[in-house]
């Protein structure tokens, strides 16, 4: 599918849904970008591009994830033939963004969320019954030590784009393949409870991949697909 599929229109709310980051009602779609007339908005939920649900009495519209790719695909891609002037403009900034996202790994779930979000995401407290490794709790052992914290620490400084910058686990791995899958679990567990350090879940599970799943670091009954350091 190519942006000459969809009407300017289209895509115009498909990259507001995008921005949005959430189940937009219909009624706000004028005050955030152009109104989205029914033919228009059967075409996208029948090729799969945006789910509709109900908020009260209103229609509401929201990225699938087909619809998420969509958007990530369109950034560097060239406006359709006849695009205006005002329009062109928007597909220049997207190829911007979208050369930063390839460089960086960065997905726009990422980097598009809520208005709501809060600025700081604290990770859910460890149950008091949760199952922790023995290394954790005695901070001892030799493979979850300074010396492997330090490398996690350097291998995220070299992947984040500043302190407190979002890390994929996906991404953190590669850097730490020497390092058994339990061993750095541990490590990761271990360093989690520091200041400045936190394991996060992906808020918008539908972006999850299977390797994200795979990659995956499990706090008491939680699931961390993201690393944060800020001190």
């Amino acid at each position: 599918m190519s942006t000459t599929d969809l009407t300017g229109t289209e895509v115009a709310v498909l990259m507001v849904l995008m921005a949005e980051a959430r189940a937009v009602r219909n009624p706000e779609l004028a005050v955030l970008g152009p109104a989205l007339a029914k033919p228009s908005r059967d075409r996208l939920v029948a090729q799969g591009l945006i789910d509709l649900g109900r908020e009260g009495r209103s229609m509401t519209l929201e990225l699938t994830d087909k619809g998420w790719k969509f958007c990530a695909d369109l950034m560097g891609t060239e406006p359709p033939a006849g695009t205006r002037p005002a329009a062109k403009a928007l597909y220049t900034v997207l190829a911007g963004l979208g050369r930063w996202f390839h460089r960086d790994d960065v997905r726009p779930a990422e980097v598009f969320f809520p208005r709501d979000t809060p600025a700081e995401i604290e990770p859910l407290p460890t149950p008091a019954n949760a199952v922790v490794p023995q290394s954790v709790r005695e901070h001892e052992n030799a493979d979850a030590g300074p010396d492997l914290e330090t490398r996690i620490r350097r291998a995220y400084a070299d992947l984040a784009r500043e302190p407190g910058a979002r890390v994929r686990l996906t991404r953190l791995r590669p850097a730490l393949s020497d390092v058994p899958r339990d061993h750095l679990d541990d490590a990761l567990v271990a360093l989690q409870r520091k200041p400045g350090v936190s394991l996060i879940p992906e808020e918008n599970q539908k972006t999850l991949s299977d390797d994200d799943r795979a990659a995956a670091v499990t706090v008491g009954n939680q699931r961390n697909h993201l690393l944060t350091i800020t001190s």
